[in-house]
């Protein structure tokens, strides 16, 4: 395994990634992006976005983000129609807390900046050796370190005879919160268990309330899905036991068992619905590390066994535990996460000064 080369100072990054035209003597704003898919999920990558954002390290800036109106315009601006969607997801990069990590970013969704995202940083570390930013070798594997609000993580690109072949997210250690919590909804009491993977997520099988993940439950799940969030949201199993910043259920993971294939391998397929009513179109990549550590603990996931975590339409990751550890006393994991990002574009996003909609609308 080598370290990822150094990437490209971010400043040379900012300078490549402006332009700024004149309509009259009214700037017009410019945005470029990459745009990627990790298992179905869009990830849209920002390098600049005009704003400095203050903060000693990317969980300070993180909060200062959540306050900035400047920053948070940018990102309905990349995020809302008719420039996104309801359901889009993306990051500005930020310099790295410290010379460990190759950068930071900033994650962001239509509701605001979140905590952790596994599809993102498999992501970006795609982008970062097909776009140059981190020396790869022809064949083999590159590690780009990268400081998000949850703490510092690294996607493992592997690459074979020049093209990029597979991507690891290697993930903060995730632990289990609470077991059997009950929860009243609208489809009767349910019994969830809570769980921390980089952001904290509520679960619940869903053949308990008859449901099973199919596009065609999308509607029911995402009600479902808020249902819990918010009946837990601010109770305390929803609190982080180390940073306040990190409290919060940010998704519950709607999810029903596979039939085993192999008795080393579990396989699942999940449904998150996460901030306020967003269906990860993946199996999502925190959300696969916080199945992992409640799998493990219940003894589901036998030692060096594999989960197998399908989405809704169709995609999967695969992940395993790489170290077992202790997290203010509770018992936690490292988790590797595998799967694969893919381009689908690059834009240059303008703002017409006289636009009245900017900066954009969602319709849920």
């Amino acid at each position: 395994m080598c370290r990822a080369a150094r990437l490209v100072p971010i400043a040379t990054l900012n300078s490549l990634n402006r332009t700024e035209e004149e309509e009259g003597n009214v700037p017009v704003e410019t945005y470029r992006t990459a745009d990627y898919h990790t298992a179905g999920e869009p990830f849209r990558i920002v390098t600049e976005i005009g704003t400095p954002i203050p903060g000693e390290t990317v969980a300070e800036r993180r909060v200062h983000a959540m306050n900035s109106a400047a920053i948070e315009r940018v990102r309905r601006i990349l995020c809302f129609e008719p420039r996104g969607h309801a359901d889009m997801y993306g990051g500005f990069i930020t310099p790295p807390d410290d010379d460990g990590a190759d950068f930071g970013v900033l994650f962001w969704h239509k509701d605001g900046f979140s905590t952790a995202c596994g599809h993102g940083t498999i992501a970006l570390g795609v982008w970062a050796v097909e776009s140059g930013l981190a020396e790869a070798p022809a064949t083999g594997t590159t590690d780009v370190v990268i400081d998000v609000p949850s703490g510092r993580v690294t996607a493992r690109v592997h690459t074979e005879e020049g093209r990029v072949t597979a991507a690891d997210f290697v993930n903060v250690p995730g632990y289990v919160l609470a077991t059997g919590v009950t929860v009243p909804t609208s489809r009767g009491e349910v019994t969830v268990d809570v769980t921390y993977g980089g952001a904290i997520y509520a679960q619940l099988d869903v053949t308990t309330v008859g449901e099973s993940i199919h596009p065609s439950r999308t509607g029911d799940l995402i009600a479902l899905g808020r249902e819990i969030k918010w009946a837990l949201n601010d109770s305390p199993v929803a609190e982080h036991p180390v940073d306040d910043r990190l409290s919060g259920i940010y998704g519950t993971i709607l999810f029903e068992d596979l039939p085993r294939q192999r008795p080393d391998v579990v396989s699942q397929r999940n449904a998150t619905i996460f901030a306020d009513g967003e269906l990860d179109r993946s199996p999502c990549g925190s959300g696969t590390c916080a199945r992992v550590a409640t799998l493990t603990v219940s003894g589901v996931l036998a030692e060096d066994a594999v989960l197998e975590h399908g989405s809704i339409v169709g995609s999967s990751f695969t992940a395993r535990v790489l170290e077992r550890t202790e997290v203010a006393g509770y018992e936690a994991v490292v988790t590797q996460v595998s799967g694969m990002a893919y381009p689908t574009g690059e834009s240059i996003f303008t703002v017409d000064p006289h636009d009245p909609l900017v900066p954009g609308f969602v319709l849920r």
